[in-house]
């Protein structure tokens, strides 16, 4: 095996077994033979590794809420033009010339591909004005839905690969988001397919090494029982389904890659579900078993 495919397997196998361990931080460098090399030790022209796996969707240009003036009346109606529900919630707080009693905030889930009145104030004066700035924020997916036990088959053509960091993983798999995920250290290149039946409600297919979003390029698929499959830190022009697509068991959906805040080749992997006005990850398990890599130490003198 040349150098340069052993130096990243180690580093590989290194990164996952960092997360098993409470170092105080890790450091990358490249060698005189141009080795990437990994360390807990301070090292001269080492560079200290963040070890950062959010996953960060824009999604003000699909949920809105729009504001509407007749008659001295104003309706707030939130717009959904994703191919998933959402929940929304309207705060009603600081309004001026206000007719009536109005609640403080509104929650209302919000079917895909429409749009729901969530309130109408009248004037509590003919004439003038009502005033004031709603707050309103949102969160993918339908918090009454009922997930259902699934196993899922690897979302990926070939290998064998292993993990290389698992769940509740030190680095990255630490908040609600992503406390489950699981990084499947592979070659960039390899093939990503779904691997669970379902809707495609957001992808993103232009990130590149390093690019502004943290997850780099992703498909987010919505299953029957309101749960999510995302597919992270894909290749930059990869992803060969769009938004709205219904996709089987087994379709191709892109190749795996290195963008965003990766620090090396693989497939982060979660499922999540919206539980309240935000997504959280939930277990999951694969169909057959999965190793992890080896548990080199990190310290050893």
């Amino acid at each position: 095996m040349r150098k340069a495919a052993w130096a990243w397997l180690i580093s590989v196998a290194l990164l996952g077994a960092l997360s098993q361990v409470q170092a105080s931080a890790i450091y990358k460098f490249t060698d005189a033979n141009g080795v990437v090399n990994y360390t807990d030790r301070v090292t001269p022209g080492a560079k200290r590794l963040v070890f950062q796996d959010r996953m960060v969707e824009s999604l003000a240009a699909q949920v809105r809420l729009e504001t509407r003036r007749a008659d001295g009346k104003v309706t707030f109606q939130a717009r959904n033009d994703l191919y998933a529900p959402v929940q929304v919630e309207l705060r009603l707080s600081g309004l001026g010339n206000a007719a009536g009693t109005l609640p403080r905030s509104i929650t209302r889930t919000v079917p895909p591909r429409s749009s729901l009145v969530l309130a109408s104030v009248a004037p509590a004066k003919a004439g003038r004005r009502v005033t004031g700035t709603p707050g309103f924020r949102y969160a993918l997916g339908d918090p009454s839905s009922n997930p259902q036990a699934y196993r899922y088959p690897f979302p990926w053509l070939g290998g064998p690969f292993r993990i290389s960091q698992g769940a509740n993983g030190r680095f990255s798999h630490t908040g609600p988001r992503g406390r489950y995920a699981i990084d499947i250290a592979m070659p960039e290149g390899t093939p990503i397919v779904a691997a669970r039946a379902g809707t495609v409600i957001k992808v993103e297919n232009s990130q590149g090494e390093g690019g502004e979003q943290a997850s780099g390029n992703f498909v987010r698929v919505l299953h029957d029982d309101g749960t999510m499959s995302v597919y992270l830190h894909l290749m930059r022009g990869s992803v060969v389904v769009r938004e709205g697509d219904k996709v089987a068991v087994g379709a191709p959906l892109a190749r795996s890659g290195n963008t965003g805040n990766s620090t090396g080749p693989h497939l982060h992997f979660v499922v999540q579900r919206n539980t309240g006005l935000g997504l959280v990850s939930i277990p999951y398990e694969f169909d057959k078993p999965l190793q992890s890599l080896p548990n080199f130490a990190v310290g050893n003198r």
